[in-house]
């Protein structure tokens, strides 16, 4: 019996049907399509912690697309292995005309994208991919002499005078939803299936209040305050539509829309030069710093024991709760790199193991942009001082007492290093490496 064809929309960081460009595409295709997403092997595999909460966050979100399509009356094919292995059964199993999914700017993704384009090609299948979890990629904003932006600032400027509606209009996927194909409900894999424990995290909304928003500028930089959005891990994995974001942000908040560009500016920056998410520094000159990369001090700042209040708050944030406010994160990073003159990638690495909204583009963009090593115009110079940082943006100390509540007693520690001292040893070192190169 000849089999029907279809399309396969293949789900990655785009957990959603709302706003969802690849979708919206497949189903306008005029073939069936069947909803698709692989636990991958390869990824989860580098996971030490097998009760990682971000693997719990995405078989939640797994598991509401499933009740929504088959809602519908259809459902999603969900696969645990390498994705070149469920492609070859997905081969055997249908017959597949076309697939369809979302560009992921990521090294490893580039990779896996290819091997899987050209395995379908070598089928006669056309794989197509879509712009979806940014406003803007790889080469859309350019300088007046076509060249890639390496500064924010003239990046935003110009992100803002392209940017209109037609850029942040909402794709209509709901008129389309008659195009999934109509398929018997089947159990999703269990967690054991997948290598992994459930766990009961309280993961933030995927919305915000107006007040939160309209007042961002305002609250942002103050870690006892709520005053971000928490939105992170959803646009990690595209539970929200960064359309849908954009647009409200243009309307409410430009502070909080210079957030959102951020995300666009690091994915460009690694796309465009992907060797910064391979371990190199942006400005390879950087590559040159003496890091004195002490185990014991590491350790200490990963335990958040520094004897420096801001950071050890910061520290046992992340640790607690798998977030750490981002004026802290400037403060702890800035620590590592200049203080302690502990290489950032040691810190990037340890952020990937811990932030629930661990993103690779945004994540290697603030340690180098913390280390000096980044897009920024003026990079080594730039030394928080994680006291003054303090009284500046926890004055009356209530981020601190919350998570250091061991602060006023015998069993807080000295400060690991003292500041001037630092400082001074930093320059040095950044100053010797430069001038070398």
């Amino acid at each position: 019996m000849k089999k029907e064809k279809i399309a396969v929309f293949w789900f990655r960081r785009d957990l959603r049907l709302h706003d969802n460009a690849g979708l919206y595409y497949a189903l306008k295709s005029g073939l069936p399509v069947l909803p698709l997403f692989i636990f991958d092997k390869t990824i989860l595999d580098q996971l030490d912690n097998k009760e990682d909460q971000r693997v719990t966050f995405i078989y939640q979100a797994i598991s509401g697309l499933k009740k929504e399509l088959q809602n519908l009356g259809s459902d999603i094919a969900v696969h645990y292995g390498s994705p070149a292995d469920v492609w070859k059964d997905l081969l055997e199993q249908y017959d597949i005309a076309e697939v369809f999914t979302n560009h992921d700017y990521e090294p490893y993704a580039s990779e896996r994208d290819g091997e899987i384009k050209s395995l379908l090609q070598k089928q006669d299948i056309v794989f197509r991919t879509y712009k979806d979890q940014v406003i803007f990629e790889k080469q859309e904003v350019l300088t007046g002499q076509n060249t890639v932006y390496t500064v924010f600032t003239p990046y935003s400027k110009a992100w803002k005078a392209k940017c209109n509606t037609f850029f942040l209009s909402s794709y209509p996927n709901e008129k389309y939803f008659s195009g999934f194909l109509k398929t018997k409900t089947t159990s999703l894999l269990t967690y054991k299936e997948i290598g992994f424990v459930e766990t009961k995290p309280e993961f933030p909304a995927d919305h915000v209040k107006s007040e939160l928003i309209e007042n961002y500028d305002e609250t942002r930089n103050y870690p006892a305050i709520h005053g971000t959005t928490r939105l992170g891990i959803h646009l990690r994995f595209g539970t929200v539509s960064i359309r849908d974001l954009a647009r409200t942000a243009l309307e409410k908040s430009d502070t909080w829309l210079n957030e959102l560009i951020w995300r666009d500016f690091y994915h460009q920056i690694l796309w465009n030069f992907p060797h910064v998410g391979k371990g190199k520094a942006f400005r390879p000159a950087y590559d040159n710093i003496r890091w004195r990369n002490n185990e014991n001090e590491f350790a200490l700042w990963c335990q958040g024991k520094t004897g420096y209040p801001l950071v050890d708050a910061g520290m046992h944030e992340l640790n607690e709760t798998g977030f750490m406010h981002n004026r802290v994160r400037m403060v702890t990073a800035s620590f590592l790199t200049k203080h302690l003159l502990i290489d950032w990638r040691w810190g990037e690495a340890y952020f990937a193991e811990k932030l629930l909204d661990y993103d690779l583009a945004a994540n290697n963009g603030g340690w180098q942009w913390a280390a000096g090593s980044g897009t920024d115009a003026a990079p080594y110079f730039r030394i928080f001082n994680p006291t003054a940082q303090a009284e500046k943006f926890d004055p009356k100390g209530v981020y601190i007492k919350k998570w250091v509540p061991e602060l006023n007693s015998l069993n807080y520690p000295a400060p690991i290093v003292d500041h001037k001292f630092a400082r001074e040893r930093c320059l040095k070192v950044y100053k010797e490496a430069l001038n070398n190169d």
